[in-house]
C-alpha cells in the first residue's frame, strides 16, 4: 500500500489532527521545538504534521499527546475524529 501524504488527503483528516495539535500546544503555551523534543521526534516532522503534511503515526500521536499531558484520545476528539 502507498504512503498517505497530505496531498492524498482529500477529507482533510491529517489537517484537523494537526491543528488539534497546534491548538493544544499553543494553549499550554509551548513552541513546536519545545514540543518536539518533549515528545522526541523533530521540529520539522511536527511542523509538518501540525500542516496536516504528513500521515502521522499512532507512536508520534501517543507521543505527542504525552507531551502536551493529555491522551491520544483527546487529540482525536478535539479534531473530531
Amino acid at each position: 500500500m502507498p504512503r498517505v501524504a497530505g496531498h492524498q488527503d482529500e477529507n482533510g483528516l491529517l489537517k484537523r489532527l494537526g491543528d488539534a495539535v497546534r491548538v493544544a500546544r499553543k494553549a499550554r503555551g509551548l513552541s513546536q521545538e519545545s514540543l518536539a523534543d518533549a515528545a522526541g521526534i523533530d521540529r520539522s516532522h511536527l511542523g509538518k504534521i501540525e500542516r496536516g503534511e504528513r500521515n502521522v503515526t499512532l507512536l508520534n500521536v501517543l507521543k505527542i499527546a504525552a507531551a502536551l499531558e493529555g491522551s491520544a484520545a483527546d487529540l482525536l476528539r478535539a479534531a473530531e475524529l
